[in-house]
């Protein structure tokens, strides 16, 4: 198992790398320091056809265009921070005091705003262990950061093991009361890339509840 790292491009005068893990079992991923973008997903199918079972841009120029705020963002393979799905309105809050933060879809703040997690280069550390190989991604979001309160410290962890599980772990810390929310937003296509659409995709959820959203996909806070 290993880890290949190679220069992808430059954002500016900062420079993007991506970090393929690959293991026995014939799978490589791929992720970038951008944004910590799952870029690709390579896996053999029953008869050892490998195919990418993920969406993503093929190069930097497209996750650098889909960046900008008129681009109508899909956030293809990122992580979301600092806080995923939409605050209605565009603010909230928290201990008693309102917090406004930056809206980026209509009057809402979608994805932790124009500039979230996924608009920035991320420090990253390859490495292995005795299960498999990986990628440590760490980024410090200031106090104030697109309105949110509190600076918050984030590590994110991409591993990939002998058993083709792709584990992705979440560590934050703040040193102020705060709201975040983080997820991944990898889209996936498990007949692989240019196969067609999911609608045959079956996706089972462990949950006794979900949360009811209104016609602006606001979340309403009670359970259903």
């Amino acid at each position: 198992m290993l880890v290949d790292t190679e220069h992808f491009g430059r954002v500016g005068d900062v420079d993007v790398h991506r970090y393929a893990l690959v293991n026995p079992g014939g799978i490589t991923v791929r992720v970038l320091d951008l944004g910590g973008v799952v870029q690709s997903i390579d896996a053999p199918d029953r008869d050892g056809a490998l195919a990418n079972v993920v969406l993503g841009f093929g190069d930097l120029d497209g996750y650098v265009a889909n960046n900008r705020p008129d681009a109508g963002r899909v956030f293809f393979g990122a992580l979301i921070g600092r806080y995923a799905n939409r605050i209605g309105g565009a603010a909230f809050t928290l201990d008693g005091e309102q917090y406004r933060v930056k809206a980026n879809e209509n009057a809402n703040c979608l994805h932790g705003g124009p500039e979230g997690f996924d608009t920035h280069v991320w420090q990253a550390s390859p490495f292995s262990d005795d299960e498999g190989v990986g990628v440590r991604l760490s980024h410090v979001s200031p106090d104030g950061d697109q309105g949110f309160p509190g600076r918050v410290t984030t590590a994110v962890t991409y591993h990939l093991d002998a058993r083709n599980r792709l584990t992705i772990g979440y560590r934050a810390e703040t040193d102020a009361p705060t709201v975040l929310n983080l997820t991944n937003h990898t889209y996936w296509n498990l007949a692989g890339e240019g196969a067609g659409d999911i609608y045959d995709h079956l996706l089972t959820i462990r949950a006794g509840s979900f949360c009811a959203v209104d016609d602006s996909l606001i979340p309403q806070g009670r359970p259903v």
